[in-house]
């Protein structure tokens, strides 16, 4: 099993994830990848999304070849930081994740669906992923296995002191270059970043948090008071 410090978010859709993982890629010390479990779940589901052929045509969608590399990443970097949607563990054993570091990553239901709706327009609470992150909390706690809940607003209203809280408690060193990056795309993007990934683009940091005044759509209203009940779940135990 490799040395390296493999450091696992979990988040849901139209969240902070593709920005913490620019933050974590520019550490000197740190190798990332961007949602490698989606070739699975896409295969797994049948669900569509914009990207479906692009990613089934490129990606490898057997999860234990994908169990393998996660396992020993092909880095020589000393860190390795793994970008998730927690919806792709759908039907896996979830043993495995006692070899990561383990972090949550939430958001409002109101601010992701209002967001989220734009490119999917009738979301399921599969699509969410918030059962999920509860089911991963429950798991966690009942193995006595460490873990992080960080929630997008916090991260954004001070990202330093989140970011430093974040890296004691994954026993790495917090560095300056993880509030900042340059402009434009990375090599590391998923295929479906041409879908999803134009303000993280245009940004050089973390953005100021701005709450949406906008009102949900009455389609989305019961889907929320279903996200709503797994979210305060995991809002209670988010690092402030």
């Amino acid at each position: 099993m490799s040395e390296v410090k493999k450091i696992a978010l979990w988040s849901g859709p139209r969240n902070i994830s593709t920005a913490l993982m620019y933050s974590f890629a520019n550490r000197s010390d740190t190798a990332v990848v961007d949602e490698p479990l989606f070739g699975y779940f896409l295969k797994h589901t049948g669900v569509w999304r914009p990207s479906r052929k692009e990613v089934l045509a490129t990606m490898e969608t057997n999860a234990i070849n994908i169990m393998d590399t996660l396992l020993n990443p092909p880095t020589d970097m000393p860190v390795y930081f793994m970008k998730h949607m927690a919806n792709h563990l759908i039907d896996l054993n979830l043993d495995f994740l006692a070899n990561f570091e383990n972090v949550l990553l939430i958001r409002d239901p109101k601010d992701m669906l209002l967001s989220y709706s734009k490119n999917v327009k009738e979301p399921t609470l599969l699509d969410t992923a918030y059962k999920m992150q509860v089911d991963l909390l429950d798991f966690f706690t009942e193995r006595g296995m460490p873990y992080v809940i960080l929630n997008a607003k916090n991260v954004l209203l001070n990202p330093e002191r989140q970011l430093k809280i974040l890296c004691e408690k994954l026993n790495i060193s917090f560095q300056d270059s993880m509030l900042e990056w340059e402009a434009g795309s990375r090599q590391e993007d998923g295929i479906w970043a041409k879908y999803w990934y134009d303000s993280v683009h245009k940004s050089t940091g973390f953005g100021a948090y701005r709450e949406k005044d906008q009102e949900l759509p009455l389609n989305l209203i019961s889907l929320y008071d279903e996200c709503m009940y797994y979210y305060a779940k995991l809002e209670q135990l988010a690092l402030t």
